[in-house]
């Protein structure tokens, strides 16, 4: 940087007049300077540009005398600058493993960082404009993009909260719903206006809001991180067919209290309205969404208008539209079975490497895994025939993310059995709630490898361990058998020893795959021998 515009050095020397009010003496208050500022950011280095910028935000955060358009000016050029370092830590949070737990937190901090400093700074230009300090005239054409740059910011704040399967600040929701009470005060709510530069900039203020609104409405807590990725963009993509009413109606099956900081929630029948309630759901979008859903399913191609922001497998894609079809519906999904309220413990071990260590013969009859420092002790709040509820302790279980394989063992149990994490979510007492989907209570170690007819390479048929479902094959004559990832091909057969006597795997289906394992179904037949 050059001389006297590193934030390290001018941090001290500035810091001091922002704070008590004095003369205006602040590195960004000359345009020239400003740009300056920009131009030596870091190019290379995402992580060190945005906490440069994040610095820079905060300066002018706490810097009052600046006037309303040159305000604007500054965090534009922030804002602008930022969008490829943190389109750039976003890609690389979604493909770092959250065991890498230092990488995983520092990548989460420093985007939302980026968004809370982006969201306090349009929040401080709407103060400075309710002063009364600035005229009409300068504020009328910035005022709109304010509101909706503000709201943007506040949307990410909440879907960076979600990717962690947190819960969101009650001032996300009342911030939210201050910018937008300005917008329909202003009556610029639905005006269209260029919220970014480039051809998929417009938006209105009125759609930002309900991105918002269908994110928190989408349920999110069933989704993997990348799953939450592509809804949010599918979210992005509806977003101008939402309906937003101010009486309650058909087409709106969610609403949200202006007047206070809570969540959106689901329409209740017979509820009253309110003056400050707004009513909103998928409109439109629906309909829309199934048909995307039908052609991606029908043709394997995602249309060209669409963009999700990165390359995704369809089958994950269609997952996600699905998901969304479900909760934007006038029903959404039930549980399956009743859950009983229930007050006990479960040991769980993460991940399918664990878990084969755990089931090797090597160990006691017993199976005892107490002593292994990966264990967890969970608290079950309920149960029913498909898995459990439970409460997880957020200090420890780091690891813990929709779509991960476990092993479960109860407290009146000798036996493991494998489940499937469903659901995370957090309450407003910082707790951290699962679903558990119980795939088999009782999980046998096995030794699999390709079929002699399936492969050519011998040598490929090394066994290695495999984790059976169940104790006896079912009405179709399938079993169940979770592997390490990538080793299941519908083409392929496998060879499997239970306690020393050979069966034959012929392929049935894929039933589901994560980052470690796949589960899949065979059809089984005992080998002579």
């Amino acid at each position: 940087m050059r001389a006297g515009l590193n934030p390290a050095l001018t941090r001290e020397n500035h810091m001091l007049k922002w704070i008590t009010g004095d003369k205006l003496d602040h590195p960004m208050a000359d345009a020239r300077q400003a740009r300056e500022i920009i131009a030596d950011l870091p190019t290379i280095d995402s992580s060190r540009a945005l906490e440069d910028i994040i610095y820079w935000l905060d300066s002018l955060n706490h810097t009052e005398g600046f006037k309303l358009d040159r305000r604007f000016e500054n965090i534009d050029l922030l804002d602008v600058a930022a969008k490829n370092h943190q389109r750039k830590l976003s890609q690389d949070y979604l493909s770092t493993e959250r065991q890498q737990k230092f990488r995983e937190n520092k990548l989460w901090k420093g985007v939302y960082g980026l968004w809370k400093h982006l969201g306090d700074a349009y929040l401080k230009c709407v103060a400075q404009y309710e002063s009364g300090t600035t005229t009409a005239s300068s504020s009328r054409k910035i005022l709109p993009v304010i509101a909706a740059r503000g709201l943007r910011a506040l949307s990410l704040q909440l879907k960076w909260t979600l990717l962690r399967y947190g819960l969101a600040e009650p001032r996300i929701w009342s911030e939210m719903s201050r910018l937008y009470q300005l917008a329909e005060a202003g009556g610029f709510a639905d005006n269209v206006i260029a919220v970014y530069p480039g051809s998929h900039g417009q938006s209105t203020v009125r759609q930002e809001f309900l991105k918002a609104m269908m994110i928190s409405a989408s349920s999110t807590d069933g989704l993997t991180p990348v799953q939450q990725e592509i809804a949010e963009r599918v979210v992005a993509h509806f977003s101008s067919l939402f309906r937003l009413e101010k009486t309650p109606s058909a087409a709106c099956n969610y609403y949200f209290d202006l007047g206070g900081s809570n969540p959106p929630a689901r329409m209740i029948k017979g509820a009253a309205p309110g003056a400050t309630l707004r009513y909103f759901g998928a409109g439109e979008g629906l309909p829309r969404l199934k048909r995307l859903a039908a052609e991606i399913k029908e043709t394997g191609g995602i249309p060209q208008d669409v963009h999700l922001g990165g390359t995704f497998q369809n089958e994950m894609i269609v997952g996600v539209l699905n998901h969304l079809v479900q909760y934007w519906s006038e029903n959404p999904p039930e549980r399956s079975t009743q859950r009983h309220k229930m007050a006990t413990r479960i040991t769980i071990v993460p991940g399918l490497t664990d878990i084969l260590n755990t089931l090797d013969p090597a160990h006691s009859d017993e199976l005892d895994f107490s002593q292994d420092q990966t264990a967890e002790s969970w608290i079950v709040e309920n149960v029913s025939d498909g898995g459990y509820g439970a409460i997880i302790p957020a200090a420890q279980s780091d690891w813990v993310k929709v779509g991960g394989l476990i092993g479960v063992q109860s407290e009146t149990s000798i036996y493991w059995g494998i489940g499937l994490v469903r659901r995370v979510a957090s309450d407003e007492y910082q707790q951290r709630r699962v679903g558990i989907q119980l795939l088999s209570k009782t999980a046998i170690p096995v030794r699999i490898s390709h079929a002699a007819s399936g492969v050519a390479d011998s040598g490929d048929r090394e066994p290695e361990p495999a984790i059976l479902l169940s104790t006896s094959p079912d009405s179709k004559g399938e079993v169940g058998v979770v592997m390490r990832a990538g080793l299941y091909n519908p083409r392929d057969s496998l060879d499997m020893t239970v306690s020393g006597k050979p069966y034959l795997l012929m392929p049935a289906s894929m039933v589901e795959g994560g980052e470690d394992f796949d589960w899949a179904r065979f059809k089984v037949m005992r080998r002579a021998g």
